[in-house]
This record gives structure tokens, C-alpha cells and sequence, in this order.
């Protein structure tokens, strides 16, 4: 396990923005585990921008702009733009609303339409639905929805009984990189005495749901 991938699971369980136990996901499915960005706006933003920016370096893929979708990838995404800004790379960063406004700016965009090559911040990707929205969302200003970067992929199936980062890569095309997924979790679970407890579960829910 990488440096900045302890570093960012151990900011989530700090301020229980990661959580074991059992939840009732969006999806109807029971989860072993939850995962909560916004808790994590309390704890270390600096050293969560940078598990982030390490993760994009990783891509080395280029980019033009920065899309954070609302409402986790609002705050993500200007973290990011602010800690790239200071390392002299300049992104336009824009965001979307969840009701198009209809006064003043108008629209659902704040900020400069994504251009060029796009990349997407989020907290994390599930069955995808958000994500296809965001890259739907892009495509239709004329721009390109080149990587997806989350902080936790929970690698469970999507539409198919592909992963849900795999049919967006093979619709779309786009590079999906997370800071950490399903698997990083049970690598640190099985090695943390703290948390070996939640292994059993972890692979469990793996099996039944992962890919």
C-alpha cells in the first residue's frame, strides 16, 4: 500500500468519515462499510488534497479543466485546483447545481463551462449512476470527459456484472484512478490489528458483490 493511500484511509476513520458496521446503501444493498466525504471537511485538508493530487500524478494523463460534480466534488475539486495552482499548474475548475438557476449566471454551472480534456473529481463511485450524469453532462457542452478521479472505488458491479469503473471506461472511454478501493481496504484490515475484526465481512461483501 502506497504512502498517501494509508495516509488518506487513516484521515477518513479519524473523523468517521469511514465507518464499519451495517448500512443500507442508495442501493438497496447492505454494506459492511460507509464512506461520508463531507466528515473528512473536519479533519486534514491539506494532506486530503494531496492523497488526491497523488493519485492524478499517478494518471499522468493531461487534462484542461477540473469538473467537480455536487456536492462532495465541489469541495474536492477546489482543493485540488488550489494545491495544483500552487505547484504552477493553472486549471479552470467549474461545478454543477443540483436545480438550474434562473436568474443572474443562469444555467447549472458555476464557473467557465468544463473545455478541453476534463477531469472529474469525486468522492466516490458506486454503481456509477452520478458519474454517467457528470460525463453525460460534460460530452453535452462540447468538452471531454477524459479521467474520473474518486477517492474510494467500492470495485462493485454496475449495470452488468462488469465493475462499474469498468463499463465507465468502456462506454465512455474516460480513466477511472481512485486513492483507494475494495481491495485497499481489506489489504489495510487484514494488516491493522485495530480493524482485522471487519476482514470477514469485508471479503464477504466482496464476494457477493464485487467483481
Amino acid at each position: 500500500m502506497k504512502d498517501y493511500q494509508k495516509i488518506f484511509l487513516n484521515l477518513a476513520l479519524d473523523v468517521k468519515a469511514l465507518e464499519f458496521g451495517n448500512f443500507t446503501l442508495k442501493s438497496g444493498r447492505t454494506s459492511p462499510y460507509f464512506f461520508n466525504a463531507a466528515k473528512m471537511l473536519s479533519g486534514n485538508l491539506s494532506e486530503l488534497a494531496n492523497c488526491y493530487v497523488e493519485a492524478i500524478h499517478e494518471t499522468e494523463i493531461d487534462f484542461d479543466s477540473i469538473y467537480g460534480p455536487a456536492y462532495k466534488g465541489i469541495f474536492l475539486g477546489s482543493m485540488v485546483a488550489l494545491i495544483l495552482s500552487q505547484q504552477g499548474k493553472h486549471y479552470p475548475l467549474s461545478f454543477d447545481r443540483k436545480e438550474i438557476k434562473d436568474h443572474g449566471e443562469g444555467g447549472n454551472i458555476i464557473g467557465n463551462n468544463p473545455n478541453g480534456n476534463v477531469m472529474i473529481i469525486d468522492d466516490v463511485l458506486s454503481a456509477g449512476t452520478a458519474a454517467r450524469q457528470s460525463i453525460e453532462l460534460i460530452k453535452n457542452i462540447g468538452a471531454v470527459p477524459k479521467v474520473f478521479v474518486v477517492g474510494l472505488d467500492r470495485q462493485e458491479k454496475g449495470s452488468s456484472e462488469e465493475s462499474a469503473s469498468s463499463e465507465l471506461q468502456n462506454d465512455f472511454g474516460i480513466i477511472v484512478k481512485s486513492i483507494v478501493n475494495l481491495d485497499t481496504l481489506i489489504s489495510f484490515t487484514k494488516n491493522d490489528p485495530s480493524y482485522v475484526q471487519h476482514l470477514d465481512s469485508l471479503m464477504a461483501y466482496r464476494e457477493k458483490w464485487g467483481t
